[in-house]
This record gives C-alpha cells, sequence and structure tokens, in this order.
C-alpha cells in the first residue's frame, strides 16, 4: 500500500469538489436556456384547399354540392314528322300529342268502289297550337241509346307516321267495310261514330248519316287505315 502525504490528499479533494460544481452548474444553465428561449412559432391560417371552395373526402360531394347525373333536366330530341303539305317539318317531341279537347272529329262523303264502301274519318285541329297525331284512331258504331254495334274495327295494315297538324289542319283515317247487299252481313243502323284520338281515352262524337253497316256475319269487318295528311285521298 502506497502512502499519500496529507497535503496532497487534501489538494485532489479540493479538485474533485470543483469539478462537481463545474459540472452542476453547466447542467443549470442548460435547463435554464431550455425554458428561456421556447421554439418560434407563426400565427395566421393554412391556405385554402384548392379545386373549390369546399373539399369533400373521395366519393362524396361537398355540402351544398349536386352530384353528377341528379335534377338535371332531360333534352328534347327533334324528330321529322311528315306534315300536311306533303313535306317533313321538326318538332320537339315534348308533350305536342294532340289531345281529345284539341279535336274536332267528322266524316267525310263514302267513296265507293269494288263493293268497297270507303268513308274518311278526319280529325281536325281546333286549338291554337300546333300538336301531332301518330298511328291510328279508334272507332265503334252506337245506337241512339248509346250502345255499341258490332266490333271494333280492325287496324289494315299499313307504316304508321308523325302528322303534325298546325291550328285548323286535318289529318284522317280509312273507314272501310264490304257492302252489306253484296257480303250478306247482317247490318244495322248507326246513330253515332265515336271517334277516339291516337293515345287518348276520351272520344269524339260525330253523327252518322252513311247508312246501314255490317254487324255481324260474312264479310261484316270494318277496318281502319292509318293517319295521313289532309282530309280525303
Amino acid at each position: 500500500m502506497v502512502y499519500a502525504p496529507r497535503s496532497t490528499r487534501h489538494g485532489a479533494l479540493l479538485v474533485g469538489t470543483f469539478a462537481v460544481l463545474g459540472l452542476l452548474t453547466a447542467c443549470g444553465s442548460s435547463s435554464h436556456d431550455v425554458h428561456s428561449n421556447p421554439p418560434l412559432t407563426s400565427s395566421g391560417t393554412a391556405a385554402p384547399a384548392t379545386g373549390g371552395a369546399e373539399s369533400a373526402a373521395p366519393g362524396t360531394s361537398a355540402p351544398g354540392s349536386a352530384s353528377a347525373g341528379t335534377g338535371a333536366a332531360p333534352s328534347s330530341v327533334p324528330q321529322a314528322t311528315a306534315s300536311q303539305g306533303g313535306g317533313t317539318t321538326t318538332t320537339t317531341a315534348a308533350s305536342s300529342r294532340c289531345h281529345t279537347a284539341q279535336l274536332r272529329a267528322s266524316v267525310g262523303r263514302d267513296d265507293p268502289g269494288a263493293g268497297q264502301e270507303n268513308f274518311p274519318v278526319v280529325l281536325t285541329n281546333t286549338s291554337g297550337k300546333a300538336c301531332t297525331l301518330h298511328g291510328y284512331p279508334g272507332a265503334a258504331f252506337v245506337s241512339a241509346s248509346g250502345g255499341q254495334l258490332g266490333p271494333n274495327p280492325k287496324r289494315e295494315s299499313g307504316s304508321p307516321v308523325t302528322v303534325t297538324l298546325r291550328p285548323g289542319q286535318s289529318a284522317w283515317a280509312g273507314l272501310t267495310f264490304s257492302n252489306p247487299g253484296i257480303s250478306g252481313a247482317k247490318t244495322a243502323t248507326p246513330a253515332a261514330l265515336l271517334v277516339t284520338p291516337p293515345d287518348e281515352r276520351d272520344s269524339l262524337k260525330v253523327s252518322w248519316t252513311g247508312g246501314a253497316v255490317p254487324v255481324s256475319g260474312n264479310s261484316s269487318s270494318v277496318f281502319l287505315s292509318v293517319l295521313a295528311p289532309g282530309t280525303a285521298p
């Protein structure tokens, strides 16, 4: 064992004490700097998101916005139609069909031929705006009491066209049947003919002055043709 003098041990103790005090002072100074110098911050608002006033999560719509495809008004599709003048005219398909209240019905004179009776059934636009007719009218013979005489007329083969009627213009369909005197069919004499415009439920009543019509038996069928522009063939 090495023996150190007392003065030497005292000096070493003083050196160690100063070293400890120096370390404590450095630590205290560092802790004080952290609290006295906090990180700098900048006040203000974040920049707005681009692409619109409001942003939304993917797959959702922003509040107050309409999703694509909803609430859009359907577009009107023009269609070519046959006019009374023999040419074509373009009309808009939206709500242009002629309704019963816009029309007047009449029956033209008989144009017989080859054992057939042929009557033009005419629909005239009495309204103040143009409308369209397409296809076949409906018809039924009725008695004075309103009862139907015979079956409904059958449709002749044909290619329906859309007829545009301006105010005052007409369209007609041919009502034909075999002459009962030749065919031998059973007959009745109607008081009126009910005419129903295409796609309508309400009918127009026309006084019938064409005499007896077949209602049953041989060759008793009555036929209607498609509507065409005008009042007669």
